[in-house]
């Protein structure tokens, strides 16, 4: 028999090889696809499991397969015997259905080379994680050599097949009648399962009398695969050849023993001379004591010591062991619950979910993925316990590897991630993701992240819930470095600004600031210039919280290396902006105070960097000196009288405290001034300007000048006085008027003017031409007057002052340079006239030249002296009078018309009424007509 067994073995390992060929004649591969062997069961091992799939459904099996190659050797009734043990044994457990049974999901299939079934996905035999490894592949898996069993594992083990067996003893009335490690499958849950019915026994009495269970005698010349393992075995179905309940519960102790020593049996059984070997084990058993069952725990040592007894009747039954202390361990009950879930209602769920998170810690981690997360996962199919069952699996995801979260979580949380109904249970849900944020997105691919993940991050902020929306505005800056930059600037962003702006709660407008706040880090410069500043104007209400979160937003972004607000928007529109809101009254003073503080640090970087760029403008202005444009600004005249005008305004704002405009220490001297002025470089708008001057002074110069026409002047019929003397002397009162203008004396201003030019001049009646006159100067000049009886300011060049250099001068009375006066009529000698007509003011019009487009003031003062004008003009500095008539000058455009000051006395104001001192008008004629007779 040991020859035999040991060939058996021999056997198995070669042809590992070729099961697979074997099994595709077999008729179970029409619907199934064969994997890899993974492990082996059954009586001896004999039958090699096989991972696979179902191919219609994609539903994972384990199919095992027996190879008849195992039994060539033997004789053909020998492998009848064989082949009908291992047929009933499948047939027989198809029948059953427990959830301690291993469950077939295809029956046995027979075929030429092979024998085999399918079963729910399987991990290993307990005899292969115990160390027996036959009709393994080899090399061993790792899966199974590394396997330990905990302890949690253990006791939940035992206890499912002590179930088991009550299930067969109390409702099936069976003795299995070969429980073995070999038998005791764990699927890949991790349950322990019950196979091998090769020789069970059913009772023969009625299911309502006490079950009576036939035995055969043990018969040594059968195969070994055709007898249960005797190391196993009861002592009386050996010696007094009975069987009952009560043989497989020593047979469960066995197990219990063997476990809890490496896979060793309480005894070796020497098959040789079984009798023998059975009669040694009843004397060992009865003088069993606790040192022989050392390495078992010792709250259960004393149950096993029964199991183990020889007397059937006081071996305990299924149903006491099941309740045994030792099965009460935390581990042991929840896994329990577990597997009896599906018989509670939603408030016993409830009330089981909400206790776990305080179970899952104290489990070890391959018994939660492989027993707790599966039963976890299928409750998602119930809505109502979705927020009971999400934290616990969130739970564990967090004690998963990336990998293992993805493959065994990640496909069952798809679903939940969109499940919107019903609303209660979707806000709950909402805010458990919210709470585990940073844990989904580590984990996640980045893909789904987009697809699952912040799809439900945008919801929380839409969600009608106040507390889902601070709570989700609270938790983002947790996980905004997990956001990819494109979603944030594009989705989340837009949402929190939305919820600031639409929310009436302003728990959500605060939070929404803070949240932009701690999340600006994440952003760059310019969006958060372009966009988040901008959107802080918009916000309506003014509560101090919600000023403190906009000044804290302005402070984050003032304040960060990375961010950083410009000088152009600190002064256009941050400033602007929090300067009206730190007097809000709703401020106290520590809100005030941190306003203010803000907006200091602000200005004082303003000024600072404003300062250090216009520094360095000046040291390029000063760089620049070098160039021609130097040479450009000395040949101007023009610009000289600019820079005069310019040093007197800068004088006069020093006067006032120019320091209080520049923001620096005014200069007291003059000098200092015109030294800055000229070290000063021009603008691109004061050289344009300059170029636009420059060519309106070269088309002045081309211009020809214009010649006055020269007349003869009549000698006057009788002269028999000197007019010059009357004149100056009703003249001389004129010069009480004159403040700031000096004298001139009548011999300096009319020595020049002869009597004929004098007498042709005046030949007309005093009065009409004095009138005609007065009203001709006023039309060119722009004023009028009512009649010549005026005061005339004498002191006055006709065009400027004589210190004013550049300046021209007329003086009317040189006979070269008379203007034409032909229109004035000449009476005939009696000094009567004897016909009016309208005097002709040509002339004058001729003196000021053509009529020319309109120039601005400043234009005009920095054009050079026209040349027709020069004729008229005496060297500057000259004592000769300017246009004068009757010998009074008057200022025609003021000194404002060439860039400098006013006249004051050019004024139509002062010619409203005339001076107490002026002479009346009556003696002057009376002078007249006795100098013309």
């Amino acid at each position: 028999m040991e020859s035999m067994l040991n060939k058996l073995k021999s056997t198995v390992t070669k042809v590992t090889a070729d099961v697979t060929s074997a099994v595709m004649g077999n008729p179970v591969t029409r619907e199934f696809d064969v994997g890899r062997h993974i492990a082996s069961g059954g009586n001896g091992l004999a039958w090699k499991i096989f991972n696979g799939t179902k191919k219609s459904t994609k539903q994972e099996v384990a199919v095992f397969v027996f190879d008849k190659k195992l039994i060539d050797k033997y004789q053909k009734f020998e492998k009848d015997q064989i082949i009908d043990s291992l047929k009933r044994g499948v047939q027989q457990l198809t029948r059953l259905r427990h959830p301690r049974l291993l469950t077939v999901q295809h029956p046995l299939e027979e075929s030429r080379d092979c024998l085999a079934f399918c079963t729910e996905p399987v991990f290993a035999s307990l005899a292969n994680v115990l160390g027996n490894w036959e009709n393994l592949p080899s090399p061993v898996s790792p899966d199974i050599k590394d396997y330990k069993l905990y302890d949690v594992e253990t006791k939940y083990g035992l206890l499912q097949v002590s179930e088991g067996l009550s299930f067969l003893h109390s409702s099936v009335k069976m003795v299995h009648g070969n429980i073995t490690p070999e038998n005791i499958i764990l699927n890949k849950s991790g349950a322990w399962k019950i196979m091998g019915f090769d020789f069970c026994v059913s009772s023969t009495n009625p299911s309502e009398q006490e079950p009576k269970f036939p035995c055969k005698e043990w018969d040594p010349n059968l195969p070994s695969l055709c007898l249960p393992n005797p190391e196993y075995l009861a002592p009386e179905y050996i010696l007094s050849v009975t069987c009952e309940t009560a043989s497989d519960m020593y047979s469960l102790g066995t197990v219990m023993y063997a476990v809890f020593n490496k896979g060793k049996p309480v005894f070796e059984v020497n098959k040789q001379d079984i009798y023998k070997s059975f009669s040694r084990q009843l004397d060992q058993l009865s003088r069993l004591g606790s040192s022989s069952l050392t390495n078992i725990p010792e709250e259960v040592r004393e149950h096993v010591k029964l199991l183990l007894n020889v007397t059937p009747t006081v071996r305990p039954d299924a149903d006491q062991m099941t309740k045994i202390p030792f099965f009460d361990d935390v581990g042991a009950v929840t896994l329990q619950y577990f597997d009896t879930l599906f018989q509670r209602d939603n408030l016993q769920k409830s009330q089981f979910f909400k206790g776990l998170p305080k179970v899952l810690p104290k489990l070890p981690k391959r018994v939660i993925v492989q027993r707790i997360l599966p039963c976890l996962t299928s409750e998602f199919v119930n809505p109502d316990m979705v927020p009971f069952v999400l934290p616990n699996v969130l739970l564990i995801a967090e004690e998963c590897t990336k990998e293992e979260y993805v493959k065994l979580i990640l496909p069952e949380l798809g679903p939940v991630f969109k499940q919107q109904e019903p609303i209660q249970a979707s806000n709950m849900i909402l805010l458990i993701f919210l709470q585990k944020m940073d844990l989904l997105l580590t984990k996640t691919p980045p893909d789904e992240i987009k697809n699952s993940v912040l799809p439900m991050v945008y919801r929380a902020l839409e969600a009608p819930s106040i507390q889902i929306q601070e709570l989700c505005l609270n938790i983002i800056p947790t996980f905004a470095n997990l956001i990819d930059y494109p979603s944030m600037k594009n989705a989340l962003i837009p949402r929190i600004k939305n919820a600031c702006l639409q929310t009436s709660s302003l728990a959500v407008r605060v939070n929404s600031l803070v949240c932009l706040g701690k999340i600006l880090e994440y952003l760059d410069k310019w969006f958060v210039l372009d966009d988040i500043l901008p959107f802080l104007q918009q916000i309506p209400s003014k509560e101090p919280a919600v000023l403190m979160g906009i000044l804290g937003i302005y402070k984050c972004t003032f304040t960060h290396k990375k961010l950083g607000i410009t000088k152009e928007q600190l002064a256009g529109k941050v400033l602007p902006h929090l300067i009206p809101l730190s007097i809000e009254n709703n401020l106290n003073l520590n809100q005030f105070n941190s306003f203010i503080s803000v907006i200091k640090e602000m200005l004082n970087r303003l000024e600072s960097e404003h300062k250090t760029k216009l520094e360095q403008l000046h040291i390029m202005q000063e760089q620049q000196k070098s160039l021609d444009i130097g040479n450009q600004m000395n040949a101007s005249e023009e610009t000289k009288v600019t820079n005069v005008g310019s040093q007197q305004i800068d004088k006069v704002f020093n006067n006032i405290g120019a320091d209080l405009l520049t923001g620096g220490e005014s200069e007291n001297k003059e000098d200092g001034l015109q030294n800055k002025q000229k070290r000063a470089s021009l603008t691109l708008e004061e050289k344009q300007k300059l170029a636009k001057e420059q060519e309106q002074a070269q088309k002045l110069k081309s211009q020809q000048p214009l010649k006055p026409q020269v007349h003869t002047p009549i000698a006057p019929v009788k002269q028999t006085k000197d007019l010059t003397d009357t004149l100056m002397d009703n003249m001389s009162s004129l010069t009480s008027l004159s403040v700031s203008t000096p004298k001139i004396s009548a011999s300096s201003s009319f020595t020049s003017v002869p009597s004929t030019g004098l007498g042709m001049m005046f030949s007309t009646p005093i009065d009409n031409t004095k009138r005609n006159l007065t009203n001709g100067l006023n039309a060119n000049m722009g004023f009028q007057t009512s009649g010549f009886n005026m005061p005339v300011n004498t002191n006055q060049n006709f065009f400027s002052s004589p210190s004013t250099p550049g300046v021209t001068k007329m003086a009317l009375g040189t006979p070269s340079t008379l203007p034409n006066f032909s229109a004035v009529s000449v009476p005939p000698a009696g000094g009567k006239q004897t016909q009016q007509r309208p005097t002709d003011m040509s002339a004058l019009n001729n003196l000021f030249g053509p009529q020319k487009p309109k120039v601005s003031m400043n234009q005009l003062s920095q054009q050079k002296p026209n040349q027709w004008l020069n004729q008229f003009v005496p060297p500057q500095g000259s004592p000769g009078m300017g246009s004068s008539v009757m010998g009074t000058q008057v200022n025609v455009m003021g000194q404002s018309a060439f860039g400098m000051q006013a006249n004051p006395f050019f004024n139509p104001q002062n010619f409203a009424q005339p001076p107490t001192t002026m002479t009346s008008s009556s003696s002057a004629s009376n002078d007249l007509k006795d100098l013309f007779g």
